[in-house]
């Protein structure tokens, strides 16, 4: 049976006079991705799929060839659009995100709902699947759309599972049925 592996990018150099989309990997972010990278080695992985986000190609990139497999990007893994949302303090950041989980098909945060967000990740992640149907592949994303994507597959809540997932964190899931075989909460 073969895998998929959802990788939620490892941590960025936060700059709040950019939008997050174009935040890079912090140098603790690269890092973290070779142990990422050994804790992935298991897994046999064939190829490495990104969102075309900086710091989650770096991600990507950074392991791949640790792991010396194929890498590339595919468009609509990219985070919940929050492109028109200035930076936040922390605590107003999650109360927003919490909001926005609890209310998925209001526009409370950026300009998609959680369930926009979660319909176009759900579909992108099924055309690499469907194009690598074989192969253990996976996926460098974020942390929103991962955790919409975890709690639509039985995971758990959306919320709790994203304030759960570590910058990087992984989830397995079996293909095809995209069964959630275990969750990476935080790397050792």
């Amino acid at each position: 049976m073969s895998k998929l592996i959802l990788i939620k990018h490892a941590s960025p150099l936060v700059d709040p006079a950019k939008p997050s989309d174009q935040w890079k990997l912090s140098e603790k972010g690269r890092a973290s991705c070779d142990a990422l990278a050994i804790e992935l080695a298991s897994h046999r992985l064939t190829l490495i799929v990104s969102s075309e986000e900086p710091k989650a190609r770096e991600t990507a990139e950074l392991v791949a060839r640790k792991l010396d497999v194929p890498f590339e990007t595919a468009s609509d893994l990219h985070e919940h659009d929050r492109s028109n949302v200035a930076h936040m303090r922390s605590g107003d950041f999650i109360s927003m995100i919490e909001l926005m989980l609890r209310k998925p098909d209001e526009l409370v945060l950026g300009r998609e709902t959680a369930s926009d967000a979660l319909a176009r990740f759900e579909k992108a992640i099924a055309t690499v699947a469907t194009t690598h149907a074989d192969k253990n592949v996976a996926i460098v994303a974020h942390g929103t759309v991962i955790a919409l994507f975890l709690a639509a597959h039985g995971a758990g809540k959306a919320f709790d599972l994203w304030r759960r997932l570590g910058l990087p964190s992984f989830a397995v899931l079996a293909l095809p049925d995209m069964k959630v075989e275990s969750i990476v909460e935080r790397l050792a």
